[in-house]
């Protein structure tokens, strides 16, 4: 595929960026971007820009690999044992250290050779910017509380869509290209860079990696013994302060901070799916843009050269992530904060004060930098599952759901579509509550505090419907989209809705009849309705509700009413 023979390194033209030339102050523009790495495409043999499809503004998604050896095929790249590590820049573009932190670091991995060194055996993808049409929207004043740079992009997408909810569902043409980009590199790191807000403190830089409860026990264990010392002791010795990504328990981080939970639809959620290594990178929004472009740069470079030097253990690490996540019988669909786990944190910040705002006349609260502390707050790094299920051997969708399966052929998914119109026993689950959000989220009447119940109906199924068995690499995003308790779920996210309206009923005054020969062909029946009536003072003087709790009783009740229609079944074809 895409190759060529690798060229001794060119000495760089001038290749200043957009973000230098403006004396740190400004960031490059998507145009400027592109036209930069393609540059650099064309004076050196290392990097490539490969262009896939396009997104919700028109144009095309770009990235850009660099690869020692002048080979961009992943399968060749694999085979002689490269890591790849997978940066996006600019998913929120107001955010966007890491566009120009990338652009540089791009053209010294060339220009030096103690940089180049760390491509020995990691090849380096970089989406230039991901939320194009975000990007093209700049203007002054985007983000309200940050420190430059002098334009900023927009957070929403060309649909207004926040990018960073969107991998799961991919309402967005980005995030459907964005995962055919990922499965053709399926990185053994993932890095999403941004720029956080919130509290005010010392730290530069925060990091948000994997959930080290929700990762698989290979990646949980390399990440906090090696991975994480190792980029944290290159960036104390940059002499630039980090710390944990500030997620308050209270109003201040004296009160405690907590692990950010990456659910799904977040990137390095999606990512911890596909087992991957992940962080988030959040330079912090109130020190110059300067300071947060050497950030972001320098976790990139510590995390770079710490892949390069353990290439072995890392890609180890993985395999065995990947290789238990077809093997495992059991999957968490759902976590909350284990608060009965505190470690002491060393915290560097500044003391929170109030004082009569000059405003509304009331009390308001503000950071001091005039009263910097350093002292050990609380810690909430763990929790704990609150819903699990055991792994079906097999899945089966039945091919309307088109979305679904679109989706699911996407991220790579092995699917097989039955050959001939067929009945099977399987197991269906019926959903019994759920609450949906009275306002849109993304685009979605998004649906909290899902439960079900199961049981073993015969259910028709027809030639195409679609037929997934676990087993598959793919098996922890396969469980967490299509069972609907799961956070991220495809029930969640709206995706089933047909099947919460009931679309037959009856006419009350010919149903009388119908009520009436149930009630004499049935005493367990009767006895039941005449203790609901005595019960419940409200349903004894409510007609209509009597007449439907029997319809709800008779061969008429439409069984798919409420029934979720992806169904789990133990069996298999030709056996």
């Amino acid at each position: 595929m895409l190759a060529s023979c690798a060229s001794p390194t060119l000495p760089p033209p001038d290749f200043e960026t957009p973000y230098e030339k403006s004396g740190q102050v400004s960031s490059a523009t998507h145009t400027e971007a592109l036209a930069y790495y393609q540059a650099l495409d064309q004076t050196y043999d290392q990097i490539k820009v490969l262009e896939y499809g396009k997104t919700d503004v028109g144009r095309p998604l770009h990235v850009v690999v660099v690869s020692k050896n002048g080979v961009f095929d992943r399968e060749a790249l694999v085979a002689q044992g490269k890591r790849i590590l997978f940066i996006n820049n600019g998913i929120h573009p107001g955010e966007s250290c890491g566009v120009d932190a990338c652009m540089m670091l791009a053209r010294d991995l060339m220009a030096k050779p103690a940089l180049n060194a760390y491509l020995d055996h990691v090849v380096l993808c970089i989406i230039p910017i991901y939320n194009i049409g975000g990007s093209l929207n700049r203007s002054c004043c985007t983000r309200a509380n940050q420190v430059g740079p002098t334009e900023q992009g927009f957070r929403g997408n060309a649909k207004n869509l926040d990018l960073n909810r969107d991998f799961i569902k991919c309402d967005s043409r980005n995030a459907r290209v964005f995962t055919q980009l990922y499965h053709d590199w399926l990185p053994d790191v993932f890095i999403d860079t941004h720029t956080t807000n919130g509290a005010d403190y010392p730290a530069h830089l925060t990091y948000i990696p994997s959930l080290p409860d929700k990762a698989d026990p290979a990646i949980r264990a390399y990440m906090a013994d090696h991975f994480l010392p190792a980029v944290k002791d290159h960036m104390k010795q940059a002499e630039i302060p980090i710390c944990p990504y500030v997620y308050n328990m209270g109003r201040t981080p004296e009160d405690g901070i907590m692990a950010f939970i990456d659910h799904p639809r977040y990137s390095s959620g999606f990512a911890n799916l596909f087992n991957s290594f992940g962080f988030i990178t959040e330079a912090h929004m109130l020190k110059t843009f300067e300071q947060r472009v050497t950030a972001t740069y320098a976790f990139i470079i510590g995390t770079l050269g710490h892949i390069n030097a353990h290439h072995e253990a890392v890609g180890e690490a993985v395999a065995k992530a990947r290789s238990a996540a077809a093997a495992r019988k059991e999957v968490t669909l759902t976590w909350t904060l284990d608060t009965s786990r505190v470690d002491p944190l060393l915290f560097s910040g500044y003391e929170a004060k109030f004082a009569k705002s000059n405003v509304t006349g009331q009390q308001r609260w503000y950071f001091d930098q005039n009263s910097p502390y350093e002292k050990e707050i609380n810690y909430f790094g763990h929790y704990k599952p609150l819903v699990k299920v055991q792994k079906p051997r097999a899945y089966i969708i039945p091919q309307g759901y088109d979305r679904v399966i679109e989706r699911m052929a996407n991220n790579g998914v092995e699917m097989k579509a039955l050959a001939r119109d067929t009945v099977l026993e399987v197991e269906v689950s019926y959903i019994t509550e759920y609450k949906s959000r009275s306002r849109p989220y993304e685009g979605h009447f998004y649906h909290d505090d899902v439960k079900t119940r199961r049981e073993v109906q015969q259910i028709a199924f027809y030639a195409g419907d679609k037929i997934i068995y676990t087993g598959q690499a793919s098996d922890d995003f396969v469980v967490h989209v299509l069972e609907p308790e799961a956070h991220d779920s495809y029930f969640r996210w709206g995706f089933f809705d047909g099947v919460l309206m009931q679309k037959e009923y009856f006419s009350p005054y010919l149903f009388e009849e119908e009520a009436e020969k149930m009630l004499a062909a049935d005493e367990k029946l009767k006895a039941d309705f005449e203790t609901k009536k005595s019960a419940e003072p409200a349903f004894a003087n409510n007609w209509w509700a009597q007449l439907f709790y029997l319809y709800k009783q008779s061969r008429f009740y439409e069984p798919t009413f409420m029934r979720y229609p992806v169904v789990r079944w133990d069996g298999r074809m030709g056996e």
